[in-house]
C-alpha cells in the first residue's frame, strides 16, 4: 500500500489518513494508519490485543473525551484528569451491540452545584454535536464492501 503523507494546505484541514488491517495470523490482525500507529486486534481471550467490539466501544469513549475537552479545559483547566469507562455487552444470538453505556468521571469539587450543571450541559451539548464516532452509531451508517479479488 502506497504512503501519500500529504502537507494540508490548510492547517485547519488534516491530509487524508490511510488505515488498514493486515492478517497476522489465525484471526489475528495489525491495523495501521499512514500515520504509523498501530493496533493489534484478534478473539477475545487473546491477550495482548483488542476485539473489534472493544475497539468500536474505544472510539466511542475516545471520541466523548475528546469532544468533551474543550469546554472542561477551559473551565476546569489544561490538566484536569478525566476517564470514559464504556461497557455493553454483545447480543451474540444476534451478533451486535443493543446498547452501550459510557461513564465519564470528573473531579468538579472545586466548583457549586450550579456552576456544575451548566459545565456538564455544556459537556453534553459538545458531545452531542462533535462527537463523530457517536453521531455515526446513533444515526447507522451506509457500509460498501468492494471484494478486491485476484483471479
Amino acid at each position: 500500500m502506497a504512503v501519500n503523507p500529504e502537507t494540508p494546505a490548510n492547517p485547519e484541514t488534516p491530509a487524508h489518513t490511510d488505515l488498514w488491517v493486515e492478517r497476522t495470523g489465525t484471526r489475528l490482525y495489525t491495523g495501521r494508519s499512514s500515520r504509523g500507529a498501530e493496533v493489534l486486534i484478534g478473539s477475545d481471550g487473546v491477550e495482548g490485543v483488542f476485539t473489534p467490539g472493544e475497539l468500536l466501544k474505544i472510539a466511542l469513549a475516545a471520541c466523548t473525551g475528546m469532544s468533551s475537552d474543550l469546554p472542561l479545559s477551559r473551565r476546569l483547566g489544561e490538566t484536569y484528569d478525566a476517564v470514559v469507562h464504556i461497557d455493553g455487552p454483545a447480543d451474540r444470538e444476534n451478533e451486535w451491540y443493543p446498547v452501550l453505556s459510557e461513564r465519564m468521571e470528573l473531579d468538579l469539587s472545586e466548583l457549586d452545584a450550579d456552576a456544575q450543571e451548566r459545565l456538564l450541559l455544556v459537556v453534553q451539548r459538545a458531545i452531542d454535536k462533535v462527537c463523530t464516532v457517536g453521531r455515526t452509531i446513533k444515526r447507522g451508517a451506509e457500509i460498501e464492501l468492494e471484494l478486491d479479488v485476484e483471479s
